[in-house]
């Protein structure tokens, strides 16, 4: 196969917009599969995971590739459930285009929306397939009406549906595609929609002409365009992002498919026509995607320069490492079928290598590191424990294989709240990977909310008396401190002074209570959280010429430590958070009540932009917990936001109360 004769492209949308069963569709059109699958029968080509049958959304993209008219076209079925946007980021790195669906009755949904927005970040040229149009109440003008109010008249209809149904009606052909089964015929357009036709056609002219100066003068000059004209000011548009093509389709009964099919061969750029894809330069590729299951690992990797062969050896620019590859594969979904080599553009799956997503791969005497994959940062975080006690291991071992193929979660081990904590992008996406802990690696898990790092400091000034004296037969033991303890904001780090005037307490032995205070301020008098901001002076003492020691005079300061903080009115400090929100205009009101009301929060100020605001505020991190969620649905999904950790700063009694009972209970549990 040629560079310039393959075509890749994901399919975006909402989810239930109908992306698999169009993926599944071309697949029966064109005779890769002899029947056509169904989502809610879970028997679909993309959606081959347990998880995904089981739940009927597609959890992870996966990768179709499609023979047509002596081309090849690589699918990407994306998912279209916003937990697992980090595999829509991933896929839009391999591709030249992006295909948004829309379901002819429900119109732009949010997903559309968010597609949009990831295509024009990437800079991709762009697509809308209108799918369900054999569906009760769907409407295909009226969703293209609603796109291009929405955004403008770049949206040109290049396949329309027939006015019976049965078909759809090429414009830029001129020819109507009428389906039976997997075949469809192309014939003459009904006479019913001839009218209608001619209009669209000279306005789609008109669209096709605007791309180019040459096509331009050429239209001004006949008011007509030839088909072949219309085919490149079309596919010029879209490669600029200056025309925008709509196809119709009804998947489920083939309707549309091979229209679509044709228009992605003659309208998407192919690979050799992008920036960064050069078929003559030594060999590059990027893994996009990694796939770490029972039917082996491999690594999809997206040939960005020179060609990949079985034969060769890459050089791993992350892991500095040169690899001799294995096999290598071409994937449908989970069917693998080897292959010898892969051209410039396309894509291929290599087995058995320790690469991860987002690392490139390249000829080692060119070496050259393309840029990362950024993802969203994380903003659901959970506490997971395993079930069974002493089972930790297990689940940090399968979660960081997990995180192999999905690199949008994170993973850590919070040593202060004793939790082992999963952050990603929703509760869906965390609900999967325990059933994936639970499928793949054997191990049951349950979630809990993540505790909330607290800190404790005084607020008053106190001196304070510790003294340690044990008796045993032969040496004993023998410390004896006068600590004065007071507040300080210099640094949250406790400052350690010595006023000690004739020797009371020996030089050698400041070290032994600086380190004994060190050790006891981890644990707080109210709740046994950090006390920060400390200033802890050591003025008076006595000691023993035999009995006192290191250890002794350790054990003088924590008691000193004991006497004196809970005279030294101690409070507890909570988190604050920079709360960024991004919602459309008519949630504003919604959002700011649920900021100063419901959280505890101090809107600093706000920011319009393209019929969005956004809200910035400060927040308790405490009253973040479920924010992914309430923010979704208090938006319909249209939300988004940041937040990070700025500063601690005193809890309301009411909190304060609370985060002490909560800590007695734990206690009490361990």
């Amino acid at each position: 196969m040629e560079s310039k004769n393959i075509r890749n492209i994901a399919l975006l949308g909402h989810g239930n917009s109908g992306k698999t069963s169009l993926a599944e569709s071309m697949l029966f059109v064109t005779g890769a599969v002899d029947r056509l699958g169904k989502v809610t029968d879970g028997n679909t080509v993309c959606d081959y995971d347990a998880e995904e049958i089981k739940r009927q959304i597609t959890i992870a993209s996966s990768l179709a590739p499609v023979s047509f008219g002596g081309g090849k076209v690589n699918v990407l079925d994306c998912p279209g459930y916003f937990d697992f946007v980090g595999e829509v980021l991933c896929a839009l790195r391999a591709v030249e285009a992006g295909v948004i669906l829309c379901s002819a009755k429900d119109g732009i949904s949010v997903g559309a929306e968010r597609s949009w927005k990831y295509l024009k970040a990437a800079n991709l040229p762009t697509a809308f397939v209108i799918s369900k149009c054999d569906e009760e109440h769907g409407d295909y003008f009226a969703v293209v009406d609603a796109l291009r109010a929405k955004y403008g008249s770049i949206v040109a209809p290049v396949t329309i549906p027939t006015s019976d149904g049965k078909g759809v009606i090429d414009l830029v052909h001129n020819v109507c595609y009428m389906t039976n089964g997997a075949k469809s015929t192309k014939g003459a357009i009904p006479a019913a929609d001839a009218g209608h036709v001619e209009d669209l056609r000279m306005e789609l002219m008109e669209t096709a002409a605007g791309a180019t100066e040459e096509l331009m003068e050429k239209f001004f000059e006949t008011m007509e365009l030839e088909e072949a004209d219309m085919v490149a000011g079309i596919r010029a548009g879209m490669k600029d992002r200056s025309v925008v093509p709509v196809f119709a389709s009804s998947a489920m009964q083939n309707i549309g498919t091979e229209a679509f099919l044709q228009g992605v061969m003659d309208y998407v750029p192919a690979p050799v026509e992008m920036d960064g894809i050069d078929a003559s330069a030594p060999t590059q590729g990027f893994v996009f995607k990694t796939v770490s299951d029972q039917f082996g690992k491999y690594s999809f990797v997206k040939v960005m320069k020179g060609s990949i062969t079985s034969d060769m050896s890459l050089r791993n620019v992350r892991a500095s490492s040169t690899d001799k590859l294995g096999r290598l594969y071409s994937i449908c979904g989970k069917k693998t079928t080897e292959v010898k080599d892969a051209c410039c553009g396309d894509i291929v799956a290599v087995g058995k290598m320790d690469w991860k997503t987002g690392d490139t791969v390249c000829d080692p005497k060119n070496e050259a590191e393309l840029p990362a994959i950024e993802m969203p940062e994380p903003c659901y975080s959970m506490a997971i424990a395993p079930k069974t006690k002493g089972q930790d291991d297990k689940v940090a071992g399968g979660l960081a294989r997990l995180n192999e193929e999905d690199i949008s979660f994170t993973l850590v081990n919070n040593a202060e709240t004793h939790q082992m904590v999963i952050s990603g992008q929703g509760d869906i996406q965390v609900d999967v990977l325990c059933a994936k802990l639970k499928s793949r690696f054997g191990v049951d898990t349950e979630l809990s909310q993540a505790r909330v790092a607290y800190r404790e400091k005084i607020k008053g000034k106190v001196e304070a008396h510790g003294r340690h004296k044990k008796q045993s037969g032969g040496s004993g033991q023998f410390g004896d401190v006068w600590i004065r303890f007071e507040p300080q904001d210099e640094q949250d780090d406790m400052i350690f002074a010595e006023e000690v005037f004739g020797g009371s307490v020996p030089k050698n032995f400041f070290p032994s209570v600086e380190k004994g205070l060190r050790n006891a301020v981890q644990k707080g008098v109210l709740a046994g959280y950090p006390l920060v901001g400390l200033k802890a002076t050591l003025y008076d003492g006595s000691y023993h010429p035999v009995d006192s020691n290191d250890m002794a005079f350790q054990t003088a300061a924590r008691l000193a430590y004991q006497d004196g903080i809970p005279k030294a009115k101690p409070t507890i400090l909570e988190p604050i958070g920079l709360l960024q929100v991004t919602i459309p205009d008519a949630n504003l009101g919604d959002i700011m009540s649920d900021i100063s009301s419901k959280r505890r929060g101090t809107v600093l100020g706000m920011n319009a932009e393209d019929g969005m605001q956004t809200v910035e505020a400060e927040v308790p991190m405490a009253e973040m917990g479920s924010y992914t969620i309430d923010l979704r649905s208090m938006t319909q999904g249209r939300g988004s936001f940041s937040c990070k950790f700025i500063r601690y700063e005193e809890a309301p009694g009411n909190v304060q109360q609370k985060v002490i009972e909560e800590a007695k209970a734990l206690a009490e549990q361990e």
